[in-house]
């Protein structure tokens, strides 16, 4: 089974997850893309985020009714950071050997692999699938300098470009100005009925 695998913070989802999520579920003919909200990002120890149960309704929202969407929670449901390797590793286990896993990564977060935890053992247990975002190009020759032998382990996809973030959405929220289609309706609905990012300072995301 090959089964797509899509993580972050997800504060909030939007369309670009989703186009996301279905362009590489179409080119690499996926049989499920699972969604794994990110329990404690270790990249993002310093900012706030929003409180797990949001994160994790906003995605059931945004992805009911697409059978070939799912959620896990093996990292809201684990102690200490949300490391890539050790989720891969625990949904490879719980999947069986059968199970192909694609992890989709964007082309920003490429850039940053090397300084995630054990990033050579990252490539060597899942297949890497990086999709281009707006001004951030993989660059698999500046990756294999850093990681040898990952420009081999990393394949670049190309889908839709959306040139949406989290962090954009939060601040439109912020300043009172619409975010209609650039997330589900019911996660509009959702964000607004639980009043969030309201308050919340603009941060990466």
């Amino acid at each position: 089974m090959r089964v797509g695998v899509i993580g972050g913070t997800f504060d909030p989802i939007h369309i670009g997850h989703l186009i996301l999520a279905e362009g590489a579920r179409d080119a690499l003919q996926l049989e499920r893309v699972i969604f794994v909200p990110a329990g404690q990002p270790p990249h993002k120890r310093s900012l706030r985020i929003t409180a797990s149960q949001h994160r994790l309704q906003m995605v059931r929202l945004a992805i009911e009714g697409n059978g070939c969407f799912a959620i896990s929670r093996v990292d809201l449901d684990r102690v200490g950071p949300s490391y890539t390797v050790e989720t891969i590793r625990l949904l490879q286990e719980a999947w069986g050997p059968d199970t192909r896993i694609h992890f989709l990564i964007g082309g920003d977060s490429l850039s940053e692999l090397p300084t995630w935890h054990q990033p050579e053992r990252l490539i060597e247990i899942c297949q890497v699938v990086a999709v281009p975002r707006p001004g951030y190009e993989p660059d698999l020759e500046a990756l294999d300098h850093e990681i040898p032998g990952a420009a081999d382990r990393v394949q670049v996809l190309r889908t839709p470009l959306v040139d949406l973030s989290a962090t954009a959405i939060r601040d439109r929220v912020r300043n009172g100005r619409s975010i209609r289609y650039l997330v589900p309706e019911a996660v509009e609905q959702y964000i607004y009925r639980h009043r969030l990012y309201r308050e919340q300072a603009a941060e990466e995301g």
